[in-house]
Order: structure tokens, then C-alpha cells, then sequence
């Protein structure tokens, strides 16, 4: 390990996603960045992954979990025991270009005020569709990644300040994270990487886009895209995020958004058949109203530069092709 260099702490949170590992890891091995560490934490997984890690990538440290504690607080696990200047975490389903690690440490170390980095994240079946170049915010609440589903004719390739980064392939300073905290473990998936940007933004650190630092992403792999999963979580943490992190006064005039929102999307939900899972997230974002309430209490916020990233409508696009085609 060059000890001239930061060194980087790359955290995989996997969960039955053993069909992924090879071509993850093995992107990880061909990096030109020399000073890595990895992490891999696991969320209880019954397809034989930890041991298929053990057998092919001896090198990696390995943190088995005794039941699946979600993205949020295996990421945490992993940034606790991490020797690393700069974390990196990396979602199962990825590979990553030959430079990225390189790239995002570049840019992290010329602007010191950045604390998060952003990946430009393309599908995997579809190498010349953007999945993510980072994270896109509205007055109700709705997050989204820029560019999604767009095809990458090179409109996202400048280095720029963005509101957030997606957490399946993003790197965090480390004194930023243990200045403001790590990821929210209430939010278990979904949408904490965004809380975790607006907490970033609001204790005045930047999120840059690195368009050099290119993943390809199997978008949805182990989770399920628009399973019940993604579905409860994704609908629950969309008001527990705007509620704990919302500036006082965006909060109050953005409220006809953020109730809109939450309305229009349970009759959508019920017609595609997951009535249940859409009313049961609504209800347990309801209930948790307080403990968020309670959690931006702690905290100063100042919601000036952020200002400038929010969108009054959400712009989610529907795809014209899936991904695989």
C-alpha cells in the first residue's frame, strides 16, 4: 500500500446479490488508485455470498450480520471500522471504470470544501444511458437522479456543485461524515443518501459531480426495481426527509407540494396493486413525524445554498426503452 497517498475505504452492503460480486470486485482489483481497503458488509444473505468472497477475494475484510439491517445501517458498520480518509460506497450490482476511485479522490483533494463526491452511474445492460449524475430535489419532498434515463451524449460531462449524490456509487470525506453524522439508520434504504446531502449542504460542505468517474449500474439488482420493497421505503422516507431536513420556511410554503405528493401517489400505487404496501408506508411516515422533528432540533439549519438546487416540480422521467434493450 503507497503510503503517500489518502487512503480509501470501499463499502459494499450486499444482500443476496452473490451473482454480482465477481464483476464488482473484480473492477475494484483493476483500479489505478493504489491505497484501497474493502469492506464488505452483509446483510444476512442466504445465497452463500460471504463464502464465495472468502474463496475468491481473500484480501477482503468481511463483516457478517445476523439479519439484513438495510443499506443505511450496514453502511454504518462498515464506516466504523474503515481506516480510510475517504469512504466509498459501492452498491453489489456495479462495476466500476479502471479510474474511478482516482477521479473522486482528485476531485475531493483539490476542493476542500467538497465532503461528497458524485459518480457518473450509466445501466449496465445499457452502457450509453445515464443512470445517476447525482441527486435532484423538489418542493414535496421527491428525489431523484439526474439525467435518469437519458442517453449520455455528453451533457453531463463537466465537473459541477450538485445537491446530493447517489450512495451506490459515491465517495464521503470522513471528517465530513463524523463532523455531521453518518447515514440515518431510521431510513434503513431509500433516500438516505439524500438526507445525508442536505445535512452536508446545510453544515456548508459541497457535493461535486466527477464525470470522469464512471460506474456501470445493474439498477435495481437486488432489491427489485418497483418491488414492495422499494415501494414502503422510497413513499416513507420521502416525508420523513423533507420534514427532519427542509429549511423552517421552505417547509411551511412547500407543505400543498409535500401533501399533494403524498396523496396523488396512494391511488396510483393502489391501481398497480400494492394498496397495502402504499398505505402502510404512508402511515409509518405519519408516525414518525415526531422522531424526525425531534432530530432537526438538534441541528442548526440554514437553508440559503441549498436554495439554489431545489426544483418547484419533480421531473422523473418515464423511460422511452428499458434499460436492457
Amino acid at each position: 500500500m503507497d503510503n503517500d497517498v489518502p487512503l480509501v475505504s470501499v463499502i459494499i452492503v450486499n444482500y443476496n446479490g452473490m451473482m454480482y460480486l465477481d464483476e464488482c470486485i473484480s473492477s475494484l482489483m483493476m483500479q489505478t488508485y493504489p491505497a484501497i481497503e474493502i469492506i464488505f458488509v452483509d446483510n444476512d444473505s442466504s445465497d452463500d455470498s460471504i463464502e464465495y468472497v472468502k474463496n475468491n477475494f481473500p484480501f477482503v475484510e468481511i463483516i457478517a450480520n445476523k439479519e439484513n439491517l438495510g443499506f443505511a445501517k450496514g453502511n454504518n458498520i462498515g464506516i466504523k471500522v474503515a481506516n480510510g480518509e475517504f469512504i466509498a460506497t459501492l452498491n453489489n450490482d456495479t462495476k466500476v471504470s479502471p479510474r474511478w476511485i482516482e477521479e473522486l479522490v482528485k476531485a475531493l483533494t483539490i476542493d476542500q470544501n467538497a465532503g461528497i463526491c458524485a459518480s457518473k452511474m450509466l445501466f449496465m445492460d445499457a452502457p450509453k444511458m445515464i443512470n445517476s449524475t447525482g441527486i435532484c430535489i423538489s418542493r414535496s419532498g421527491a428525489c431523484w437522479d439526474r439525467g435518469m434515463f437519458e442517453y449520455d451524449t455528453g451533457q453531463y460531462d463537466s465537473l459541477e456543485n450538485v445537491f446530493g449524490a447517489c450512495a451506490g456509487a459515491a465517495m464521503y470525506r470522513k471528517n465530513m461524515l463524523d463532523e455531521i453524522g453518518y447515514f440515518d439508520e431510521d431510513f434503513h434504504a431509500y433516500m438516505e443518501d439524500a438526507d445525508l446531502s442536505f445535512r452536508a449542504g446545510l453544515s456548508g460542505w459541497k457535493c461535486l459531480y466527477v464525470p470522469n468517474a464512471v460506474v456501470y449500474h445493474a439498477h435495481g439488482g437486488t432489491a427489485g426495481y418497483g418491488s414492495d420493497y422499494t415501494i414502503y421505503y422510497g413513499n416513507r422516507n420521502i416525508i420523513w426527509n423533507s420534514v427532519k431536513n427542509y429549511p423552517t420556511i421552505l417547509l411551511i410554503t412547500s407543505l400543498p407540494w409535500i401533501i399533494g405528493r403524498n396523496l396523488a401517489v396512494i391511488p396510483y400505487y393502489i391501481l398497480k396493486g400494492n394498496a397495502r404496501t402504499i398505505l402502510r408506508s404512508k402511515i409509518d411516515a405519519l408516525k414518525g413525524i415526531p422522531k424526525m422533528l425531534a432530530k432537526r432540533r438538534k441541528r442548526q439549519t440554514n437553508g440559503t445554498e441549498f436554495s439554489k438546487y431545489l426544483r418547484t416540480w419533480a421531473n422523473i422521467p418515464t423511460p422511452q426503452h428499458k434499460p436492457h434493450e
